[in-house]
């Protein structure tokens, strides 16, 4: 299947953003993982820190800052996979004192390109 310009830009978001996490001490426990009907950019963990990483990149800031794209659908459907993903990886929670929602923004509207963890962006209320 052929790859457009809009998946290669994001599949390079996503490599930046786990080259950046894995910098900043968190081991990748799944990448672009699919479950039930959606999928998880990034499972992550740092110490007894569980994360779940949404990845947003913006070429431009015609449309916002990258992380302004996670509104409250995708929230949920977020929420929702990790819910699935926990079920099918209970050994996952082994040690953790915290779950959470973290978005790493690649805002390439700047030069050069900035990457922005966002730790506990969001929570199962909003």
């Amino acid at each position: 299947m052929p790859v457009n310009a809009r998946q290669l830009f994001g599949r390079a978001a996503e490599e930046a953003a786990a080259r950046y996490l894995i910098h900043d001490g968190w081991r990748l426990l799944g990448r672009n993982v699919r479950i039930g009907r959606g999928e998880l950019d990034i499972v992550a963990r740092r110490g007894p820190v569980l994360a779940f990483v949404e990845v947003k990149a913006r070429r431009t800031r015609t449309c916002g800052a990258p992380e302004d794209a996670v509104g409250a659908a995708k929230r949920r459907q977020i929420a929702r996979l990790a819910e699935l993903w926990l079920a099918a990886c209970p050994w996952a929670l082994t040690g953790v004192d915290e779950v959470r929602f973290d978005i790493v923004a690649v805002d390439s509207a700047a030069f050069p390109s900035t990457i922005r963890h966002l730790p506990a962006a969001f929570t199962l209320d909003g």
